[in-house]
């Protein structure tokens, strides 16, 4: 199939996907205040199964427009995670493919995960209103010069993260936090004289936050390596099929201790690691 076509019909196929499954769910979302408190868990659990719905039919159409093969390149250390528990997703990051890939590759084995998106995303149509009533939690980024200007600022969005952990106890769920903070780019790597050769350096802020809130709850840390043996496609460039493709390891490793130096030191490790695996 020529590269266009393949492109264009899978951008429209997303399309319909996403205006179909967004659209019950904004609808559910609309009536499920004026339930009693009792009934809205389930009312959000209806709500995640239509996510879920979304998911299997962009799995659908990465098998039928022949876009990318899932290859795992470890999965042991996975045959213990359950689509019932509590986890810590973390993830590099190189491109807005990274998500449909996560999803894809994750879906049945742990709940459907929830992550932090930049508030303005909720202006977007069909999905930005979706993402509210699922409570995907929606955080300001403020410049290093803002905060340094104010640091008040820097309480915004821990604030928000400890609200979004108070939802996120009341059924199984995922969350999913990119440590880098950004994608990954040679040029974003050099600015701030990372540490690795393919990674930024990790932030550890919501990693932590969400850690100690939700210590109780969860059962792992699930660490996942996208790979790309093509290199990191555009968006636009992964429908087309320029990734035939994708490598992907998946880990389920012991929580860290809930302290600040213990967690950095986990995540040095873990990055370490992961570097060391995205060599070609």
């Amino acid at each position: 199939m020529v590269e266009p076509i393949r492109g264009a019909l899978a951008f429209t196929f997303i399309a319909a996907s996403s205006v179909l499954w967004c659209t019950l769910i904004f609808c559910l979302g609309l009536v499920r205040p004026f339930f009693p408190k009792g009934r809205r868990i389930p009312l959000g659990t209806a709500m995640m199964h239509m996510m879920a719905g979304w998911v299997r039919c962009a799995a659908w159409m990465l098998r039928g427009l022949r876009i990318t093969h899932l290859h795992e390149t470890n999965n042991e250390q996975a045959a213990s995670l359950r689509p019932d528990g509590w986890y810590l997703v973390v993830s590099n990051h190189q491109t807005w493919a990274d998500i449909l890939v996560l999803v894809v590759a994750l879906y049945g084995r742990i709940p459907q995960f929830k992550f932090f998106t930049k508030r303005e995303l909720i202006w977007v149509p069909f999905i930005g209103p979706a993402m509210w009533f699922l409570e995907f939690p929606y955080v300001r980024r403020y410049s290093r010069e803002e905060i340094e200007a104010n640091p008040a600022l820097r309480e915004h969005d821990r604030q928000a993260t400890q609200k979004a952990c108070v939802g996120f106890r009341q059924r199984p769920t995922s969350v999913l936090v990119f440590l880098e903070g950004t994608r990954f780019t040679v040029a974003k790597r050099d600015a701030q004289g990372s540490r690795y050769q393919r990674l930024l350096n990790p932030r550890t802020g919501g990693f932590s936050i969400v850690l100690e809130n939700l210590a109780d709850r969860l059962e792992a840390v699930v660490d996942v390596t996208v790979r790309y043996p093509n290199g990191a496609p555009g968006f636009w460039g992964f429908l087309c099929g320029r990734s035939p493709d994708v490598a992907i390891d998946i880990r389920a490793l012991p929580l860290p201790e809930v302290e600040r130096d213990a967690i950095n030191a986990w995540v040095d490790r873990l990055w370490e690691e992961k570097d060391a695996r995205l060599r070609p």
